[in-house]
């Protein structure tokens, strides 16, 4: 799966929210200042070309909506980041949030019970 610039990335999180939309449903979601119409055409049609997001007709124009899964693009993400800055350990990302975030025990406590539930 390729990797997501942050515009991309916005842009997905919007299509996943909305599942089917246009153009101007995205833009509706943005934060402001709002892209131009043109813009967010421009980076849809990039993530069609890397097959993130497909269409079909609506009236004149189309409605979008995403083929890859935000899980799956967020576990993609996620081993890509504790490869590149962990050496592929999630004990080493463990350790570093909880060392340089002060994460509290009742956070840790609900941590290993998910584990667990596992």
């Amino acid at each position: 799966m390729k990797q997501l610039t942050k515009a991309e990335e916005q842009i997905m999180q919007v299509l996943w929210d909305l599942q089917l939309c246009t153009v101007k449903d995205i833009i509706e979601k943005l934060p402001k200042p709002k892209p131009a119409y043109n813009t967010v055409s421009t980076i849809v049609r990039i993530l069609e070309d890397k097959e993130f997001v497909t269409h079909k007709p609506f009236g004149k124009g189309y409605q979008y909506f995403p083929l890859v899964k935000r899980e799956a693009y967020t576990n993609q993400s996620l081993h890509k980041l504790v490869d590149g800055y962990f050496g592929g350990s999630f004990k080493s990302l463990v350790s570093f949030f909880v060392e340089k975030n002060d994460v509290d025990i009742t956070e840790l406590e609900h941590i290993l019970k998910e584990i667990n539930k596992k």
